[in-house]
């Protein structure tokens, strides 16, 4: 569940400052007829995303044993993959997002009224389709779905009320220091989510070494305890893991949070970008790296 509302939290708030981005430059820019397009392409992309997370259960849930492992070992390494790019994505866009936001509407409103519907569309199914594949993914381990599915909910709930309070203007939050510290997490969260996926490769036979523990601390670490619980939920940290399991856990956290945690460059801001100090999602100024409390 707390890796289920972390998944919402993040993804939520990304979505979240994106639409704020577009709705707040036709609100400034005087173009507010265009506000039902931009939430007409937010809601397809919503409904998209719900209907991928139901696709990926259904799918799962109508296989075979061997199928089923097999299936959710290839979307766990999927999501894998979708969260690094995210988190580093993130990390590069940061300071140049809304520029880049708001230059896309403005061509699309030139196109006319479709091309700003499909542009909100873009912008918002990339993370509803991530969201979907992590939640999947991360829900695997559950024993039964419906904790997992309130706490996405509630992480996807959290994020709108973030939003619409720093639109508002009635919060200010730190979004950079938001953004590292929930990375560093799903580092750890993805760590886990690949661990699990090598665990379904080798209950479908693709992988070997099933039986081959790499240690067993179920003495120290009790499975029944609410530690071992939190620790196995959140980054599938698991008292007797496989060889194969604690390579992939320790070859994926250990590189990706060193490239993480390494000082970025700061790039050259392109001609028309808007600075950081000035990255408006609402009627105030959240810049994405410093606390968002400024007028654009």
């Amino acid at each position: 569940m707390t890796a289920s509302y972390l998944i919402g939290l993040r993804e939520g708030l990304e979505a979240t400052l994106v639409v704020s981005i577009l709705v707040a430059f036709l609100v400034k820019s005087d173009q507010r007829r265009y506000l039902p397009h931009v939430w007409g392409g937010v809601a397809v992309a919503a409904a998209l995303s719900v209907a991928f997370g139901a696709i990926l259960t259904y799918t799962s849930t109508t296989l075979s044993f061997t199928h089923q492992e097999l299936f959710e070992a290839i979307a766990s390494a999927l999501a894998v993959v979708f969260v690094t790019w995210m988190i580093f994505w993130m990390r590069r866009m940061a300071r140049r997002i809304a520029g880049e936001l708001r230059a896309q509407l403005n061509a699309a409103i030139q196109m006319g009224a479709w091309a700003v519907v499909f542009m909100a569309f873009v912008a918002v199914v990339r993370e509803g389709l991530e969201t979907a594949l992590l939640f999947f993914s991360a829900a695997q381990g559950a024993t039964t779905s419906a904790g997992p599915l309130l706490a996405i909910i509630g992480g996807i709930a959290t994020a709108i009320a973030i939003g619409w309070l720093m639109y508002a203007g009635a919060v200010r939050f730190n979004l950079g220091r938001f953004f590292f510290w929930t990375g560093i997490l799903l580092v750890l969260v993805a760590a886990g989510i690949l661990k699990y996926s090598v665990h379904d490769f080798q209950e479908a036979g693709v992988l070997p070494g099933l039986s081959t523990l790499a240690f067993d601390i179920s003495g120290v670490l009790r499975p029944d305890a609410w530690y071992a619980a939190l620790l196995a939920g959140m980054f599938n940290i698991t008292p007797a893991p496989t060889v194969l399991e604690t390579v992939a856990w320790l070859g994926y956290a250990v590189p990706v949070m060193v490239l993480f945690l390494l000082p970025q460059r700061q790039a050259t801001a392109p001609s028309g970008a808007v600075p950081a100090n000035q990255a408006a999602v609402g009627p105030v100024a959240p810049d994405i790296n410093t606390t968002s409390s400024r007028e654009a």
